[in-house]
C-alpha cells in the first residue's frame, strides 16, 4: 500500500486512524494539500471549512482513549476521518449556498441530522461539494461557483447533481463524499466519474433538512472509491432518527460485511434500456459485457425488466410537485436569479391538478407493487447508468441519443429516474471505459431494503474488472 494517505481506501484510512498510527489532523493536512494541489483543475470542493475541522479533530484527539476504550463504540465509527457535504445539505457553521446566489452568503445556525449523526460516529467535515442550483440537473454547474469538471477529461462533465462529491472521491481529495438522489443525482455522476455510490431504500438514510418528511423519492447516500468503502459509509449513515418519520432502524446486517462478501446472486436480470431508454452502442455493449461476465461465473442471466409503463410521466408529476412545493415561493420574487429549467420545473407542479398528482401517486404504488412481484423471480436487475458517456461540460444537458431527441433537460436521465419510482436500493459502479478512455457505469438495483446484495454484487464485480483501482487520479486537462 503506498504512503500517501490520499491513495489509501476509506476502510484503510480507518484502520490506520483506529491503530493510532495516524492522526486526524495528519489526514485533514493530507486532504489540504490534495485539494491545493487538484481542485483549481476540477473545482469539486469550491467551500472549504478546515478550522472547523482541526477543532472537531483536537476534541476527538483528547477523547480518544476514552472512545477507543468504550466497548459501546460501533464498529463502523470512521474514527476521525475527513469526509465531504453536498451543498445541499446544511453544516452548522459552514457557508451552504445549495448552488443558488439566492443562498450564496447562507451560514447554517444548526446542521441537518445526518450530518451530527456522521459527526457523532467519527466523521470529520472538510468541506462543501459542489451541486447544481438546488440540486437540480444532470450536470454539475451554478452562477456561485461555476462548473465542476470531469477529472478523466476535463473539458466534460461529471453529471450530477452530486458531481462535486464524485470529483472529489475521483481526484482523491477524500475517502468518503455524501451523495443524494432523486432522479439520478447519485448514480450519473459515480458512473461519469469511474466510483461508486449507492441510492438506498428510503428511510436508510435519516435526513431532516426537508419541508417534506413524508416525501421519498429523495433519498440521501453514501459515494466512495469502492464498494467496500460505500458499505463503510453506509453503515456509519443509517440508523432510526427522530426527525425523520420515515427513517427505520439500521439493519443487523454490517453493509460493509455485505460488499466484502463479493457473492454474485444466483439469478439476475438484464436490461439493456430498461424497454425504452435510447442507450448509445458503446454503452449498451460495455455493459453487455457485464451481463455476460456474470453468466460466464455461474450466474442465470436472462432479459428481462420490470413493466415501466407510465414510469416516465409519473416521475415528471411528482418531481414537479416537490419542486413546486419546496420551491415555489421563490418564483415570485426570485424568478430572473432562477436558472430556466428550475423555472419551469416549479410552473410545471403549479399547475398540476389534484388529480394528476393522486393519480401518479397510484401510478407510482403500482409500479412498486410490479418490482416486488418482479423479485420473486429475480435476485438483481443490472442495466446501464447512463444512456451517454460524460458529455461536454458546456452543453447543459443532452437533448439527443441515439436518435432520440429530448424536449427537456431531465429525460436523458430516464433510465435513473424511472428506478426511483421502485424504492428499491441501487448501486451504480464502473462497467467499463470506452474508446475516448471515459467510464461507464452500471445500475445493480436490489429488491426492497436489500442494499446489501447491492453491494455484495457491486464488490462482486469490482473483484472481476478491477476498475475501482482507477481512481483516485490526476485530472487530466484537456484544455477547458
Amino acid at each position: 500500500m503506498t504512503d500517501l494517505p490520499w491513495k489509501w481506501t476509506a476502510h484503510k484510512a480507518v484502520e490506520e486512524l483506529k491503530s493510532g498510527r495516524i492522526s486526524p489532523l495528519e489526514l485533514i493536512d493530507s486532504c489540504e494539500k490534495r485539494i491545493a494541489d487538484t481542485n483549481n483543475l476540477v473545482n469539486a470542493l469550491p467551500t472549504l471549512c478546515f478550522d472547523r475541522a482541526r477543532k472537531f479533530a483536537k476534541i476527538y484527539e483528547q477523547n480518544k482513549t476514552k472512545l477507543l476504550n468504550n466497548s459501546q463504540l460501533p464498529d463502523y465509527h470512521l474514527h476521525g476521518l475527513p469526509i465531504a457535504i453536498k451543498d445541499l445539505m446544511p453544516v452548522k457553521g459552514v457557508r451552504s449556498t445549495m448552488g443558488s446566489t439566492l443562498f450564496k452568503d447562507n451560514i447554517p445556525k444548526k446542521s441537518d441530522v445526518l450530518v451530527s449523526r456522521l459527526e457523532s460516529n467519527g466523521a470529520i467535515i472538510i468541506g462543501k461539494s459542489n451541486t447544481p442550483e438546488f440540486g437540480a440537473g444532470g450536470n454539475t454547474f451554478n452562477d456561485v461557483f461555476g462548473a465542476t469538471l470531469n477529472p478523466w477529461d476535463t473539458s466534460k462533465t461529471c453529471g450530477g447533481s452530486s458531481g462535486g462529491a464524485a470529483v472529489a472521491l475521483a481526484t482523491g481529495q477524500v475517502w468518503l463524499a455524501h451523495g443524494s438522489d432523486l432522479g439520478g443525482s447519485l448514480r450519473t455522476p459515480a458512473s461519469f466519474c469511474g466510483v461508486t455510490g449507492l441510492r438506498p431504500s428510503p428511510g436508510c438514510v435519516p435526513k431532516s433538512s426537508s419541508k417534506l418528511p413524508f416525501h421519498s423519492l429523495f433519498v440521501e447516500g453514501p459515494m466512495a472509491r469502492n464498494a467496500i468503502d460505500v458499505g463503510l459509509f453506509l453503515d456509519a449513515m443509517a440508523g432510526h432518527e427522530y426527525n425523520d418519520p420515515l427513517s427505520y432502524e439500521r439493519s443487523s446486517i454490517s453493509y460493509k460485511t455485505a460488499a466484502e462478501s463479493q457473492e454474485l446472486p444466483n439469478k439476475i436480470a438484464y436490461s439493456p434500456n430498461l424497454g425504452f431508454a435510447p442507450v448509445v452502442k458503446e454503452v449498451k455493449d460495455i455493459c453487455e459485457n457485464i451481463s455476460n461476465l456474470m453468466a460466464s461465473n455461474g450466474a442465470t442471466v436472462e432479459l428481462a425488466e420490470p413493466d415501466l409503463s407510465g414510469a416516465i410521466d409519473t416521475f415528471h408529476t411528482l418531481r414537479a410537485a416537490q419542486f413546486a412545493a419546496e420551491k415555489g415561493n421563490l418564483l415570485k420574487d426570485f424568478s430572473h436569479q432562477l436558472k430556466p429549467e428550475l423555472i419551469w420545473n416549479i410552473q410545471k407542479g403549479l399547475t398540476l391538478t389534484a388529480q394528476e398528482i393522486y393519480e401518479a401517486e397510484i401510478k407510482r404504488g403500482e409500479i412498486y407493487s410490479k418490482f416486488v412481484e418482479f423479485f420473486e423471480d429475480y435476485d438483481l436487475l443490472i442495466c446501464p447508468a447512463a444512456i451517454v458517456p460524460p458529455f461536454d461540460v458546456n452543453l447543459r444537458y443532452v437533448d439527443e441519443s441515439a436518435g432520440v431527441k429530448f424536449d427537456n433537460y431531465i429525460d436523458w436521465i430516464a433510465i435513473t429516474y424511472v428506478l426511483s419510482l421502485s424504492s428499491c436500493p441501487i448501486a451504480a459502479t464502473p462497467a467499463g471505459i470506452t474508446a475516448d478512455g471515459l467510464p461507464v457505469g452500471v445500475q445493480l438495483v436490489a429488491p426492497p431494503r436489500r442494499e446489501d446484495i447491492a453491494l455484495s454484487s457491486a464488490g462482486w464485480l469490482e473483484n472481476k474488472l478491477e476498475l475501482n483501482k482507477n481512481v483516485p487520479m490526476e485530472p487530466i486537462n484537456n484544455g477547458s
